[in-house]
């Protein structure tokens, strides 16, 4: 992705995250809450599950890890942090997400 801003890659990489569950990746589901690369080069994600009792939330973290361990396998520190606040609903999905469920309006 030439030209693409370090944020970019960052979702880019999530994207390959997929919630087995729904079959949909994180960041269209907007489970990606905040994405940054740090001035000392760490890269900081905060990201939720759909529901604070998720029996996914460990795998999903742990696959978002290995996800920008790939992309970013230069990077010292890379922190994958589940936040709570604010809860996930699903007006958080993107366009694509819905589209992927079936689901309308």
């Amino acid at each position: 992705m030439v030209g693409a801003s370090l944020d970019d890659r960052i979702l880019e990489a999530l994207r390959g995250v997929i919630d087995p569950e729904l079959g949909v990746n994180v960041v269209d589901l907007g489970l990606v809450y905040g994405a940054a690369v740090m001035p000392n080069g760490d890269i900081v994600v905060q990201m939720t599950m759909t529901t604070p009792v998720c029996p996914l939330s460990a795998h999903l973290q742990n696959q978002a890890y290995m996800a920008l361990r790939r992309a970013f396998p230069d990077a010292a520190v890379i922190d994958v942090e589940l936040v709570w606040d604010p809860p996930w609903d699903p007006s958080m999905m993107s366009d694509e997400a819905r589209r992927q469920l079936g689901w309308r309006g």
